[in-house]
């Protein structure tokens, strides 16, 4: 093989794995781009299939960049951060059109939604005053609160159903942001990627023990 064509080959090897790294943030972007097409498919086109296709698109992509951002080696805090806040954001979109077009259910629903809405203020408040910055543990139980918010909301917004899918949405939501809450108090400085308080009792111990050799 002659060396032109070695050098074409392992250029074109480099521009495909180039190419693969930036697919995690072009999945993290594409569901932020989803986040106002929600709230204009609320508005003007409240679509039953519409919504169906924004959140299954939205689940998947938030499943898969985390995946591959682990196998490309990519998985850095800043793009950590900015999946929590697609998330974030993203969600606050489909609360406004779960609002919008069910506002009985938001208020059938009122108590324990503004302890979750409450608690999701004072950890973003309390996480900005402590480490200057949002929270981005991407907890087991935050985890699980994703899956059933999607189950919650798809239920709402494409099946037309509030059972118990949109109660047990809320309440993980309130144990996900109850246990965030303790694991911004148990560490010192700011961390990406704690699954659990008890990791993160652990990383604190960790840090403890290593300045005290």
């Amino acid at each position: 093989m002659s060396e032109r064509a070695k050098n074409a080959g392992s250029n074109g090897s480099n521009g495909a794995l180039a190419f693969l790294r930036r697919v995690p943030i072009a999945l993290t972007l594409l569901r932020a781009l989803l986040a106002p097409v929600v709230v204009l498919l609320a508005i003007y086109y409240p679509s039953r299939p519409a919504f169906g296709v924004c959140l299954t698109i939205a689940i998947l992509s938030d499943i898969f960049d985390g995946i591959l951002a682990r196998r490309m080696n990519v998985a850095t805090p800043n793009l950590r951060r900015l999946d929590s806040i697609t998330d974030t954001a993203f969600y606050v979109c489909t609360a406004f059109a779960i609002w919008y077009l069910y506002p009985a259910v938001i208020s059938q629903h009122i108590v324990s939604l503004a302890a979750l809405v409450s608690l999701e203020a004072v950890r973003y408040i309390f996480d900005f005053y402590k480490f200057g910055r949002e929270a981005s543990y991407h907890m087991w139980s935050s985890k699980l609160w994703g899956i059933a918010l999607f189950v919650g909301i798809f239920s709402l917004l494409v099946l037309g159903s509030s059972g118990i899918t949109f109660s047990a949405a809320i309440y993980l939501g309130i144990i996900a942001d109850i246990e965030g809450l303790a694991i911004s108090v148990i560490i010192n400085e700011w961390e990406s990627d704690i699954p659990t308080f008890v990791h993160a009792y652990r990383l604190r111990d960790a840090k403890v023990a290593r300045l005290q050799v």
